[in-house]
This record gives C-alpha cells, structure tokens and sequence, in this order.
C-alpha cells in the first residue's frame, strides 16, 4: 500500500483558551492531543509526525510512550501555515500523501481516519479528500504528494482552504456522517461540553 502520513499540527498558543493550553487539557483522563495521536496511530496513516511549538516540551511528555515523531516550528507564532509547512517538510520522501490532523480535534476515530485512506486510494492517489457532514466540509484533510510544494508556500493562519478552493475540481469529498469533522476545541466552553457529552 503506498505511503501515507499522518500530521498532527500541534503548536499552537490556543490564545482563545485563556492560561491553558487545550492541547494538554485533559478529557477522559488523557491529554486532547493525545487522543489525536493514538487515533492516529491506530489508523492505517504511517509515520505519524507531530508538529509542536508552543509549551513543546510539555506537549512531547503527555505524548510519551506514542510511535511518534516530533517536529519543532520555531516559527509557529506566525500562524498555522507554518507549522503546515514544517510537517509536510519533514514528511519522508516516499509518501503518497499526508492526513493534516488538527491536535484539538479528539473525536477524530482511526475509522474516520481510515476511511478518508480508502477513499484516497481509490482514486489513486490523485485527489485532495475532505471530509464532509451535512453539506460542511470539516477536517481533516488528506493532501497527495502533489500538492506538498504548494502546500510549501503558504503563509499566515488560513491553512489551505484557499489552495482547495484553486484546486475545487481535485477534490473528493466523503461524507463521514459525523460532528466529529467540526468538533474542535478553541474556547474553555467548547473543553466543557466535550467533557458533558
């Protein structure tokens, strides 16, 4: 099976969260992006790369133990391109593709994982797969390796929704049939309610 990455963004300041950090908050007794990780690790995705900057040391020691391989973004301050930049950089040069994980999403399954793969390799590799629910497109996103030198050159705190909207006609959308796909964690009140569900 060809080669596909997982990429955990995980560096950054979580501003909206006050004097936490959400990454390392704890929801059912393990760190958020913990979750992320182990999600991943237990999907088909291979290597799973985590991008960290922000309390890095903090976010390696609640990943301890975990099949994974840190890479820092010394310039994870500017914005999330950034740390984009620095996991698809890092990425081994045989991979067909890379899963983009955001680390506050702890609802993402290896099943949801694994299904954006299949949809992936049935279309050989060709398209970008973005999950979707209820006509909304979420996260994560799947990138074939030709479009990782674009992927190079973005800037700022937007992501890649623009290179979707350039590439519209590259892409394959999967309806996962879930909220998971939103459900990311910016706010202590959004922390809460995961913790109430």
């Amino acid at each position: 099976m060809p080669q596909i990455a997982a990429v955990v963004l995980a560096a950054g300041r979580s501003t909206r969260m006050g004097a936490h950090n959400k990454l390392l908050a704890d929801l059912d007794g393990k760190a958020v992006v913990r979750h992320v990780a182990e999600a991943a690790l237990a999907s088909r995705a291979r290597p799973v790369l985590v991008v960290t900057g922000h309390m890095a040391a903090e976010v390696a020691a609640v990943l301890a133990g975990l099949d994974v391989r840190m890479v820092a973004n010394p310039d994870y301050a500017t914005g999330l391109a950034s740390s984009l930049k620095a996991g698809i950089g890092a990425l081994p040069s045989p991979c067909a593709g890379a899963l983009v994980l955001l680390g506050d999403m702890p609802q993402i399954s290896p099943e949801h994982i694994d299904r954006l793969i299949g949809a992936f390799l049935a279309e050989n590799g060709m398209a970008i797969i973005v999950p979707t629910h209820r006509g909304r497109r979420g996260n994560p996103v799947l990138w074939p390796s030709a479009f990782f030198s674009e992927l190079l050159y973005l800037g700022g705190d937007v992501g890649a929704k623009r290179l979707l909207r350039e590439h519209a006609h590259q892409v394959t959308e999967v309806d996962l049939g879930t909220d998971a796909i939103f459900a990311d964690i910016d706010t202590p009140e959004a922390l809460a309610q995961l913790r109430g569900r």
